[in-house]
């Protein structure tokens, strides 16, 4: 511990940010049947809205797992920083917690 740096430091906004940007991502992963409905009126050629009605067929077979992995990994992301935090905190209190008793020896031993 040299120089007032931390031994162990994380980016916690950084991961708070991709656990939120993990679920954006599954929601507009299942939002692309509505936006392929969206076109099809602007689309007049039907093999064009065939091929993005079979796209969405088949994306919808893989999509389930994607969505599910995303989520562990937000998940996951959520539970780094909650613990981290946690330890921060408690490592916090020890500190304190161990000056405040220097703190009273220093003092008890001034009265002697």
């Amino acid at each position: 511990m040299g120089k007032g740096k931390s031994d162990l430091s994380l980016p916690l906004t950084e991961l708070e940010d991709y656990g939120r940007r993990l679920r954006s991502i599954k929601t507009r992963l299942n939002h692309t049947k509505k936006l392929f409905e969206s076109f099809k009126d602007d689309i007049a050629e039907g093999r064009v809205n065939d091929a993005l009605g079979d796209f969405e067929s088949n994306w919808e077979d893989g999509r389930e797992d994607i969505t599910q992995q995303l989520d562990a990994l937000a998940d996951m992301s959520d539970t780094v920083v909650r613990e981290f935090k946690k330890l921060d905190d408690e490592l916090a209190k020890k500190v304190n917690d161990a000056v405040k008793t220097q703190d009273t020896r220093s003092a008890a031993q001034k009265k002697e």
